[in-house]
């Protein structure tokens, strides 16, 4: 007979939260871009996501309030720099082993860069809220500036990354998961997209190119 999952009971949910917040609290000033405003939004937006496509809630909830813990290692880093940091936070709160290793799974599974087509519901759901805040409208005017500045990289860079990341997925129809989720926000995205492919045309232009070094010194 399998024996039914048990949840991750509140307290430890509420624990896991306390530990994550406190980091980004201690490391706002190197976390401007991915500190507690980023992970609760997309911790909200999981659960949301979770909630509609049938994956586990506490897991999804869990997986995202640790998903960017590889910031708070190095910067401009990969989810995979983050492991050791997200199995102490986890294992500390009292996170069983079993669920640790999937919240990893999912964590790695959600990542932007690799993720594909057919990524387990809970990595959807977790996709879904983390992609939602790179495609908000403020996201470019308010926070792109920050990541910058977060992550120690150029806007060429970051206009390189986004494009060569995000516009695939969008061509082939996997940029969101979840179909409400593609109907309301598509918008949101292609326009987000298409700002970034102009800028990586217009970074090509040396008026353009001399402007921003003026800007910068």
């Amino acid at each position: 007979m399998m024996r039914t999952r048990t949840t991750i009971p509140r307290s430890v949910i509420a624990d896991v939260e306390q530990r994550v917040r406190r980091l980004c609290e201690d490391l706002a000033a190197k976390l401007q871009f991915h500190g507690w405003h980023h992970v609760s939004f997309v911790r909200d937006k999981a659960v949301h996501f979770a909630r509609r496509n049938g994956a586990a809630e506490d897991i999804c909830e869990v997986a995202a309030l640790v998903h960017d813990l590889n910031y708070m290692v190095r910067r401009n880093s990969l989810p995979t720099d983050g492991e050791a940091l997200r199995r102490k936070t986890l294992f500390v709160a009292g996170v069983c082993i079993g669920d640790i290793e999937w919240i990893e799974r999912i964590v790695i599974e959600a990542e932007m860069r690799t993720r594909h087509r057919d990524i387990s519901l809970e990595a959807q759901a977790l996709s879904d809220a983390d992609t939602l805040f790179k495609a908000l409208p403020v996201t470019p005017v308010v926070l792109a500036h920050k990541y910058l500045q977060e992550n120690g990289i150029t806007l060429r860079e970051l206009a390189h990354k986004i494009v060569g990341e995000q516009v695939g997925k969008a061509d082939d129809g996997y940029y969101f998961y979840d179909a409400e989720a593609a109907a309301t926000y598509t918008k949101w995205a292609e326009t987000n997209l298409s700002l970034w492919k102009c800028i990586v045309e217009s970074l090509d232009d040396p008026c353009v190119e001399d402007l921003l070094t003026k800007v910068a010194s």
